[in-house]
């Protein structure tokens, strides 16, 4: 049976999967930066035979046709930029690179997809339908690698019926995975606020328009964006992580910055909610004798798992990996570049659990003692790869 072999080969390629995150760990590179990445991605497609192109500077494709007559497309994508954090973990394949780490896991999903891709190569005369194998640069960085492979006809010639990703979830136990239909990720944007006012002397207050105060004003008040205007029924989310006042203790500046993000389920409330934020921060600022420039960088869109897709890969993943190990998801308030392929094709986006507190990889993502349980590799490669295959109807 198919799926037998594929979990035979799931087990014989096992190892060279957890070398290829151990390279790739070690050598971290930044969104748009994932040179050396791609070339060992390269070298392992060249190495099996498997045609690709290039993409987005650093984007690989790889197809694999099955020799059997079909004209199903399934898209497998991996991202494979790590972030700008220094990695405190001691092991063996800790980061070589100072202040570049894979602390949310793309190299993970980058040598996960290498190994389905083999598992897939493998069997290329039993199944019919195309595999297109998408590993995707700047997941972490807008525009978002996706946007632009997308824009460059990732999703084109063959064009998929649909795509698949996966993402680890260290609050997941290891041996098991998790899907949601429907709306599962949010939107993201990016505000960055600056409030000038008149600077001088602390203790002569009244001579001055004090930014620092005005901006603490404006932060109180924009909760009610989430508290009070959105509906309870639309999850949103309103986080400020960054206010840069550079004062004195006695020293009122001339301007504060304010960094945050928004974070939403529903397009219309999304934009309605930038307008009413502008509004109201200028509004503010104004009233107090200041002045507010609030800039919205619009990032990626909610991220949607079409139902019957997601439905179709819940019940498989219940086939390969019994039903006990194949759980529920919530609502994730954080955000995706996968997204953008959700709004253009049947998406399933599903969670990879890694979490063993034994091994201690409880850490979340984003964390500078971000790790995995490796064993999450003796399911990912081979689950994937059945996934795909049952999709396309073998």
């Amino acid at each position: 049976m198919m799926k037998e072999k594929v979990q035979h080969l799931a087990h014989t390629i096992f190892e060279e999967v957890v070398a290829y995150r151990h390279h790739l760990h070690a050598n971290p590179e930044l969104s748009f930066q994932e040179f050396e990445t791609a070339r060992f991605v390269k070298q392992k497609l060249t190495d099996w035979g498997i045609p690709f192109t290039e993409m987005a500077k650093t984007g690989v494709v790889g197809l694999i046709k099955g020799a059997k007559p079909s004209d199903q497309v399934i898209a497998l994508r991996a991202d494979m930029d790590a972030l700008p954090i220094h990695e405190t973990n001691d092991k063996p394949y800790k980061s070589k690179i100072e202040g570049v780490m894979h602390a949310c896991g793309h190299d993970v999903h980058t040598s996960s997809l290498l190994g389905t891709a083999y598992i897939l190569n493998q069997l290329k005369e039993e199944f019919g339908g195309t595999v297109k194998l998408i590993f995707q640069p700047a997941e972490e960085l807008l525009p978002g690698g996706a946007s632009i492979m997308i824009k460059e006809g990732v999703l084109e010639n063959p064009k998929p019926q649909g795509i698949m990703g996966q993402h680890v979830m260290p609050f997941i136990e290891t041996g098991k995975v998790g899907f949601r239909s429907g709306i599962y990720m949010a939107s993201t944007d990016e505000l960055y606020v600056t409030v000038t006012g008149k600077g001088g002397h602390g203790a002569q207050p009244h001579l001055n328009i004090d930014p620092v105060l005005i901006t603490s004003h404006i932060i109180v008040a924009l909760q009610q964006i989430v508290s009070r205007r959105s509906d309870p029924r639309l999850p949103s989310v309103l986080s400020f992580g960054k206010v840069t006042a550079n004062g004195a203790t006695n020293i009122i500046p001339n301007e504060v910055k304010l960094e945050g993000t928004f974070r939403t389920l529903n397009e219309e409330w999304r934009k309605e909610a930038h307008q009413i934020m502008k509004k109201m921060a200028e509004g503010i600022a104004e009233s107090m004798g200041a002045h507010c420039d609030f800039d919205i960088h619009k990032g990626y869109p909610f991220l949607i798992n079409e139902e019957k897709l997601t439905n179709n890969a819940k019940m498989f993943a219940q086939d390969y990996l019994g039903k006990d190990n194949v759980i529920d998801l919530d609502i994730w308030m954080a955000a995706e570049d996968f997204a953008f392929y959700s709004q253009e094709t049947n998406a399933c986006f599903y969670r990879l659990g890694t979490g063993n507190k034994e091994k201690n990889t409880l850490n979340s993502v984003h964390t500078p003692n971000f790790d995995i349980d490796e064993d999450a590799f003796k399911i990912s490669t081979g689950l994937m790869a059945y996934m795909a295959l049952k999709q396309m109807g073998n």
